[in-house]
């Protein structure tokens, strides 16, 4: 592989002996994974049914290496949303994010959804997921991975970082920037990012990178963590944007995002291979030891930098802070919880514009619904998470879960509401297993025809045990309703 020359002189001088066994990793094959999607199985179970050959990830918990040839992405269990197809290094950034259910958590450049999904699975339902990209049709794709993976508590931007702090100050308990980069760290999985890298350099990245944790930072509620990664070795993008937000913003700290091996719960996890921040590359804090560097001639899999931010609060603030903002205020760096204002998209007037067939469908669902939640918008039912704030004004590609449309005397479930479904919360189930001519058919968006005599009505189609999506049965007729623009191809 050609590398660029200038690029070629940095890392000479920034690896020294180490130079030559990184550039061998060039001689290699890049490495490709999956990570499942824990909403809807257990990696144990996962291992049981997968069909092509896997191998632990040793530092993600639900992360295995696969091969290529086997085309994971051509399976019916990846149209059921059990795994998401990701790059190993890439899969840790949001596995060492200390996310627990009923969270709000933060996404800020979050297409095309690896991370989100990850961190939507471990939120188990509770707290919210706002998952944003300035890019539109980046957002797009992200929207569809949320769905698949049957997300129900996420709230879906397409803004500028920036307009997002009017509206979230100081929300979230947890906030993951996977900052945009240079991509020094995928030539080798991609080596047309090189073209990019000429063209911008290191500069044009690291501007934009001091902007958008400047604006995390005001969003993130004190007591809570943010993490910070980049796919790319330029010290001035990682430890020199970490050192910059430590000079601004000097109630955070760098704080170790890899357990001690006496504390580790899980003894499974290994990170053999990872190393320490270069502190020493940008005249930086001693703290920055506690960033995380991983290079792929070290490990299987690409490079990544990685640090975990921890915002305190002093005791002193606690006097200042007034309810309801804040309740639960304890001192000494420990957990705020947030209380926002009323959300007012929920409101008693909104509710009852939902259609009798729409209340019908709703209740026949065996999930905990609050009504209160439910809001409509162009006859579309949506299920809200709930504590979120007025959001008038925002560029919103979902809000919440998408539970289908009204139409005249009549309503019709979503693609989305499909995925969110495990097979115990809904009665009418038609089972294929997962070699099922069929199935692959209704992926197709084509006509089936099965056997037996089916009751009228909505019927959520699976494979094996894991929704697909939808087949409307009238008469022994069966209507795929499938969604065209998910369709197998």
């Amino acid at each position: 592989m050609n590398l660029p020359q200038l690029f070629e002189d940095r890392m000479k001088s920034l690896l020294g002996e180490e130079y030559e066994a990184y550039l061998q990793c060039y001689n290699k094959p890049h490495f490709s994974g999956l990570r499942v999607n824990t909403l809807k199985i257990t990696p144990e179970a996962f291992e049981q049914i997968c069909p092509f050959s896997l191998r632990r990830i040793p530092w993600v918990n639900n992360g295995y290496y696969t091969d290529t040839e086997q085309q994971p992405s051509k399976h019916p269990f990846y149209y059921a949303g059990l795994y998401y197809i990701q790059e190993p290094s890439a899969m840790t950034p949001a596995s060492l994010l200390p996310v627990q259910p009923g969270d709000k958590v933060l996404d800020i450049c979050a297409a095309p959804g690896g991370k989100s999904t990850e961190l939507g699975a471990r939120l188990c339902g509770e707290g919210v997921l706002v998952s944003n990209d300035i890019s539109n049709s980046r957002a797009k794709a992200l929207l569809k991975n949320i769905e698949l993976f049957g997300i129900r508590n996420a709230l879906v931007l397409s803004e500028a970082p920036g307009k997002l702090v009017d509206y979230f100050p100081e929300y979230f308990d947890k906030i993951l920037i996977d900052a945009p980069c240079s991509g020094e760290g995928m030539f080798r999985k991609s080596p047309a990012i090189m073209k990019n890298w000429e063209q911008y350099g290191v500069e044009y990245y690291n501007k934009l990178q001091k902007e958008i944790i400047l604006y995390a930072a005001r969003m993130l509620k004190p007591g809570g963590y943010m993490l910070y990664s980049t796919c790319t070795f330029s010290p001035e993008e990682n430890e020199g944007t970490i050192q910059f937000l430590l000079k601004e913003c000097p109630e955070f700290h760098v704080v170790k995002a890899l357990p001690e091996l006496s504390e580790q719960k899980n003894a499974s996890l290994s990170y053999e291979g990872f190393e320490h921040g270069r502190p020493e590359w940008v005249d930086g804090n001693e703290e920055l030891t506690h960033c995380i560097r991983l290079w792929p001639h070290k490990i299987d899999g690409e490079g990544h930098f990685i640090t975990l931010l921890h915002k305190e609060i002093d005791a002193d603030q606690l006097d200042k802070l007034e309810e309801p903002q804040y309740q639960n205020q304890v001192a000494n760096g420990a957990k705020l919880r947030f209380v926002s204002k009323p959300n007012s998209y929920t409101t008693r007037k909104e509710n009852s514009s939902i259609s009798d067939e729409a209340l019908e469908f709703i209740h026949s669902i065996k999930f905990p619904i609050n009504q209160e939640q439910l809001v409509v918008h162009e006859d579309r039912v949506y299920l809200l998470p709930e504590g979120l704030p007025d959001l008038k004004g925002l560029r919103i590609l979902r809000q919440g879960l998408l539970l289908g449309e009204m139409k005249k005397s009549r309503f019709e479930p979503s693609q989305a509401l499909a995925n969110s479904l495990k097979v115990t919360e809904y009665d009418k189930i038609i089972r294929m297993k997962e070699n099922d001519p069929n199935i692959i058919r209704y992926l197709k968006c084509e006509s089936i025809e099965l056997e037996g005599d089916y009751r009228a009505g909505w019927y959520l189609v699976c494979v094996e045990d894991y929704p697909l999506g939808w087949l409307k049965i009238a008469n022994n007729n069966f209507k795929n309703k499938y969604l065209p623009g998910w369709r197998w191809v």
